[in-house]
């Protein structure tokens, strides 16, 4: 059965705090299993939250601040320790590959798992499985920083009914899918004729960057965005000065791509209360919903047809 939610495992920036770990999420996507900035005490929120290290197929890091990578030494220790058989690669900025190394080999540890670093430099996609492609692009944060977009092709939704009445049946259903066309007794059936647009759905990944258009470029069109809120507007100054957003800087992003569901995160120790960053983003987008631990969100359900 398809599933497609994310976990959150921290929602703190640069302070955690009591309630709130540092940065963590694990994106479960059908089979796959994508980690995005591990941060101090990811292990851990795992544990807690019922995160396996073999669901780990991908992780992904935005840049080298402790609160986005401190956790990975134990994550990858954790792969290794329970005997994760699959490859798990692992995406970062070329720029801070001496980081990566270090932490790849923070201690002493029997390392047993088939770890793959992908170092990347430039924008584009950067991996492609059968599921979906991941695409990366700079951000603007005080240390060279990179936001991510997943995104799944789009497909075909066959109707039963109309392909049963044009006789394709059992493996022609298959074949139609996979080339666009199958002859029926002489006869040439194309999916547009039996099947409507099954759009692909997106996720973008947007984190510890004032606002600027490779933000807006990654998270076009996503069914949900994943996007640091630190501040309040009353610190606007202080965000934009320090390479950070606003929740009423990530309603517009939202809003500007044109995201159907904002998740805010990544939030500054100062604040207490939750409700002030709903409110502000909700100023732009409707569907808000504000991290905590351990919270798990949807993506939301698929949209209708479109251009394939």
């Amino acid at each position: 059965m398809s599933q497609r939610q994310v976990v959150v495992l921290g929602s703190a920036s640069q302070v955690p705090t009591r309630y709130r770990n540092h940065n963590g999420y694990l994106l479960r996507w059908d089979g796959l299993g994508v980690m995005f900035d591990p941060g101090e005490g990811t292990q851990r929120q795992m544990t807690i939250a019922g995160v396996t290290a073999s669901s780990i197929t991908h992780i992904c890091l935005t840049h080298f601040h402790g609160d986005h990578c401190l956790g990975l030494p134990g994550v990858l220790q954790r792969i290794s320790l329970d005997g994760v058989s699959h490859p798990v690669h692992v995406h970062f900025p070329g720029s801070g590959e001496v980081y990566f190394d270090r932490l790849r080999r923070a201690s002493i540890y029997l390392d047993k798992a088939d770890i793959r670093p992908h170092p990347h430099e430039a924008p584009g996609v950067i991996a492609t499985t059968a599921a979906f492609t991941l695409h990366t692009a700079p951000l603007v944060h005080s240390a060279p920083a990179w936001g991510y977009r997943i995104e799944e092709p789009d497909g075909w939704s066959v109707d039963a009914a109309r392909a049963d009445a044009a006789g394709v049946r059992g493996p022609a259903i298959g074949q139609l899918k996979r080339d666009g066309a199958v002859t029926i007794d002489g006869r040439t059936v194309r999916i547009e004729d039996v099947a409507t647009v099954r759009r692909g759905q997106k996720l973008a990944f947007v984190m510890d960057t004032r606002p600027c258009d490779a933000a807006v470029a990654l998270a076009a069109d996503a069914d949900l965005l994943i996007c640091e809120s630190t501040f309040l507007d009353s610190e606007a100054a202080e965000a934009h000065a320090y390479g950070h957003m606003t929740a009423a800087d990530a309603g517009r992003l939202a809003r500007d791509a044109g995201c159907r569901r904002l998740l805010l995160t990544h939030f500054s120790q100062r604040y207490g209360l939750e409700a002030p960053f709903a409110e502000q983003a909700g100023r732009y987008v409707d569907d808000v919903v504000v991290a905590k631990d351990f919270l798990v969100v949807d993506l939301p359900d698929r949209r209708g047809g479109g251009a394939a």
